[in-house]
């Protein structure tokens, strides 16, 4: 199923706006002159390629969890009257032992009724499998993912959003991971705004199917850089969440107004 904005062809859209968190910010995926650029930033490019006169804006912030944005991304949406509106969170969210999915999967039900009563097409999102690129407590990890995305698809269908199936879509390959093995590189952005799209029937997908199988590697080498992936990325991940703080705090969204969508 393809949607347009009313009077509009397939993947025509005027205004959209990115709820999320540093996925939808854009790391690990940097401009060449500074900045991060992200999927949402990639998405409206494409978007634009249908509709040169499409205005767009991302009030992502990393680190924030579902409840979270919410709370603080929610009513500043509204108040844009986006015809199109991603939602895309719940990895911070997974990840932490206290993780509530009746919660969770509530928070991103609420947002895409009340935007989807307004008129606008909602994207939500499944996740791939974190634990192609993140080794340890993966039985868990992998098990919230997966009934995190069953409530996603749930939700999809029952509200009309229009579903990314990034669970299926070769994201997890580790290709697409930066070094922190928690955000998408540039490849992986790319492949998230591809399939968002596909979906919206915007491009046809240039890479479907499911994920390619992972590379095989001794276990030495497999060691060596888990070793420095826990020194550089996962301890201090764990020292901020015993701290109680985040990568977001005090940070503003990079793109709160709709603006105009520059195309190379």
């Amino acid at each position: 199923m393809t949607h347009a904005a009313p009077g509009g062809s397939p993947g025509s859209f005027d205004r959209f706006v990115a709820l999320g968190d540093s996925t939808t910010e854009g790391l690990e995926d940097r401009y060449p002159g500074g900045g991060y650029r992200g999927w949402a930033d990639r998405l409206a490019e494409l978007l634009a390629t249908v509709n040169p006169g499409i205005a767009y804006a991302n009030l992502a912030i990393r680190g924030r969890k579902v409840p979270q944005i919410r709370a603080e991304q929610l009513e500043p949406a509204i108040r844009l009257e986006p015809d199109l509106v991603s939602i895309l969170g719940g990895i911070n969210d997974i990840l932490r032992p206290s993780f509530d999915l009746d919660r969770v999967a509530g928070d991103l039900d609420a947002m895409a009724t009340a935007l989807g009563r307004r008129g606008a097409t909602v994207l939500a999102f499944t996740f791939p499998d974190p634990t192609a690129a993140i080794t340890i407590a993966r039985r868990p990890i992998r098990a919230r993912v997966e009934r995190f995305n069953d409530r996603v698809r749930r939700m999809a269908a029952t509200r009309g959003a229009v579903l990314v199936d990034l669970a299926a879509g070769g994201v997890a390959d580790p290709a697409h991971w930066s070094a922190d093995r928690l955000h998408a590189n540039g490849a992986g952005h790319a492949r998230i705004a591809a399939a968002a799209a596909a979906a919206l029937g915007a491009a046809p997908d240039p890479e479907p199917g499911d994920p390619p199988p992972p590379r095989r590697r001794g276990a030495a080498t497999r060691y060596a850089a888990d070793a420095v992936w826990i020194g550089r990325h996962l301890t201090p991940w764990l020292v901020r969440r015993i701290r109680g703080v985040s990568s977001g705090d005090g940070r503003d969204p990079k793109r709160p107004e709709l603006r105009p969508v520059l195309v190379d």
